[in-house]
């Protein structure tokens, strides 16, 4: 009888194992030079797994680069009011926290993002009703270059939209990739230093390089409803189909530049004025590129050569002793609270 008593409490003390451990999960920080590497942090009970099938559902996130190892619930899709982000038409956060506008021109490409072992380009998509004096434009594609590589990514033309047919194409070093519609359906590199996840079955995936950046990109149409209320006049046979993105890099240098970049520099001084409904900064003849996957603007920084191999910066205690809170330093994301 004792035996019966001792195997069932046993049952029901490895039962109650098994419950908390679908409870959450712990997740390892793997981002090297980080102050949370090698590190196993729970993840939230709300968000007890890294992924799920379900596109609007948050999941469990670690950002090492913080200087608190922790792990948060997010989204899986860009979030066009946080730092990093790119969308509308096309409206930037900066990585000081700054709304600004950068307009470039239709049909042209502009450098987001510059650094010695990272560029990022984007292709200008729009137009200009008659009676305008600039073009109305989008951010239709990037093109992304690392280590001696490159990979895009664009939403084609299409004259409308259709929610259940996929506008995103891809390319790395040249060749067309293919990645499977369906939810977690993914693609690597042959190094596997390059991921590229698809969020929903179509229009959301997560890029993801190896040490360098993280992209959220989300392929969205101007809407009939947008066009209304910015009177974009869009025309019949082109919805302008477009991406929506957020970024995430590690370890920038301070020297880095680009439309976007140039706003995670620690001496950066936005232009943008503040209290504006629509603060516009300039920078076009700076920051225009030849193609997609051209290293070559007024000031590019990019070098094909390097790799990006250097540590991230460290949060040393001088660091942190002298920090500006009134800065968003090198991509770490520091938030600072009385």
């Amino acid at each position: 009888m004792e035996i019966t008593k001792i195997i069932i409490a046993l049952s029901l003390f490895v039962s109650c194992l098994s419950v908390q451990a679908n409870a959450y999960y712990y997740r390892q920080c793997s981002t090297k030079g980080s102050r949370c590497y090698g590190k196993y942090i729970r993840c939230p009970n709300e968000c007890p797994s890294s992924e799920s099938t379900d596109p609007k559902a948050k999941v469990c996130h670690i950002d090492c680069d913080k200087p608190i190892c922790r792990a948060v619930c997010r989204s899986r899709k860009p979030n066009c009011n946080a730092p990093g982000s790119g969308c509308f038409d096309p409206r930037f956060i900066g990585g000081d926290g700054r709304v600004f506008y950068f307009h470039g021109k239709s049909n042209e490409h502009f450098s987001l993002v510059s650094d010695s072992s990272l560029q990022i380009n984007a292709r200008f998509i729009g137009h200009r009703p008659e009676g305008r004096a600039r073009d109305y434009t989008w951010i239709q594609a990037l093109g992304i270059l690392f280590n001696s590589k490159s990979l895009s990514l664009e939403a084609p033309k299409t004259p409308q939209w259709n929610e259940d047919v996929d506008h995103l194409k891809f390319t790395y070093n040249g060749d067309h990739l293919v990645l499977p519609e369906g939810p977690l359906s993914s693609w690597h590199s042959p190094e596997k230093d390059v991921k590229v996840e698809r969020v929903a079955a179509r229009n959301s995936v997560i890029v993801t390089i190896e040490d360098v950046a993280e992209i959220l990109v989300n392929v969205v149409p101007v809407t009939k409803e947008d066009d209304a209320v910015h009177n974009y006049q869009v025309p019949e046979d082109d919805c302008f189909a477009h991406l929506e993105v957020q970024f995430r890099f590690f370890g920038l240098s301070p020297k880095v530049d680009g439309v976007l970049g140039r706003t995670y520099r620690e001496d950066f001084e936005n232009p943008a004025k503040v209290g504006v409904p629509m603060p516009v900064v300039g920078g076009e003849d700076k920051y225009r590129t030849t193609s997609l996957l051209s290293p070559n603007c007024a000031s590019c920084v990019f070098s094909p050569l390097t790799s990006h191999h250097t540590e991230p910066t460290q949060l040393t205690p001088e660091f942190m002793a002298t920090l500006d809170c009134s800065k968003f330093s090198y991509g770490l994301g520091i938030v600072c609270k009385k």
